[in-house]
């Protein structure tokens, strides 16, 4: 394919793809190793509702509604998860599955029967995002990247994904020591003075932000994916913290480039005449590199600082 015919359409895609997976597998990493890998998971379920109704409210499908959003949902699933626990003495990890299913069916249900026909929103976009469509229209060839007007149309999803990308990136440069600490010894952390419970908040907190900057791009399935598949392959490859999350970002843009090629051209190579999800694809693939290293990494013990 000729710079002409990939930065138009394949460039953006791949890096809003690529932000998305780096933003997702960041924290990851110290949900894995927290034995909070599902967390991930829980909020790529509870935010679809409280996306949905800031769209309902808003009528538009911008950044601070739907992060105000999400956050309401959190903390009615965390208000429901603890009212179930206790008025039903239920175990916490099956009043956490009912309330995250639960959730996820009403945000489904909410978008089936609303009017989402002026914005990317339905239930396929909420599952698989729009990845394919992310494309760069006013973009002619490599020179597109030093042309302002050129420039001037990028997708908005590649700025909204970078910048959380970054976002996620900082925080993990700024609070690696304690991140890592009270990853590993929680009371060792608690009596060196550091509050705990914050920096586990915060990581939450961080991984919402990332799970909602790349929802609209690319879908709760990736978010899933890459919140735990690259990380855990990760954990398979060494028993370094520092490198643990190096391999993680390798693997998460793997997957993502890989995924994104493997969907559009996959089947062409095979005979097929249509393309299939870039979302689903890249979820595969990273399911796939999680296999490998599951067979063939070196390191399965425990993970050191």
């Amino acid at each position: 394919m000729s710079g002409a015919e990939f930065v138009p359409l394949s460039l953006t895609p791949i890096l809003i793809g690529v932000f998305a997976a780096i933003a997702c597998a960041l924290p990851g990493n110290f949900l894995v190793l927290r034995r909070q890998a599902l967390i991930g998971d829980a909020i790529s379920h509870v935010v679809l509702p409280g996306i949905v109704v800031a769209f309902l409210i808003t009528g538009t499908v911008s950044t601070w509604p739907m992060m105000i959003g999400a956050a309401a949902a959190a903390l009615l699933a965390v208000l429901l998860i603890e009212a179930i626990r206790r008025l039903g003495g239920i175990e916490p990890g099956a009043a956490m599955g009912v309330v995250f299913t639960t959730m996820f069916a009403g945000g489904v249900l909410l978008l089936e029967r609303s009017d989402t026909s002026t914005v990317h929103l339905d239930v396929e976009h909420a599952l698989m995002g729009n990845l394919e469509s992310l494309i760069w229209l006013d973009a002619f060839g490599w020179g597109s990247l030093l042309d302002p007007e050129a420039l001037a149309g990028l997708p908005p999803e590649l700025f909204r994904m970078g910048l959380s990308m970054i976002g996620v990136i900082a925080f993990v440069w700024l609070f690696w020591r304690p991140l890592k600490i009270s990853t590993f010894d929680e009371g060792f952390a608690q009596v060196m003075g550091m509050r705990t419970n914050l920096i586990g908040m915060s990581l939450v907190a961080v991984s919402a932000l990332a799970a909602v900057a790349a929802f609209d791009a690319v879908g709760s399935i990736i978010v899933i994916a890459m919140f735990i598949c690259p990380p855990a392959a990760a954990r398979l490859m060494t028993n370094r913290l520092a490198a643990q999350v190096g391999w993680s970002v390798i693997f998460a843009t793997l997957s993502a480039v890989l995924g994104y090629v493997l969907a559009g051209y996959g089947p062409l190579w095979l005979g097929a005449e249509d393309s299939v999800s870039a979302a689903g694809m890249i979820a595969t693939v990273s399911g796939i590199v999680l296999g490998l290293a599951a067979v063939f990494g070196p390191a399965r013990g425990g993970t050191q600082g």
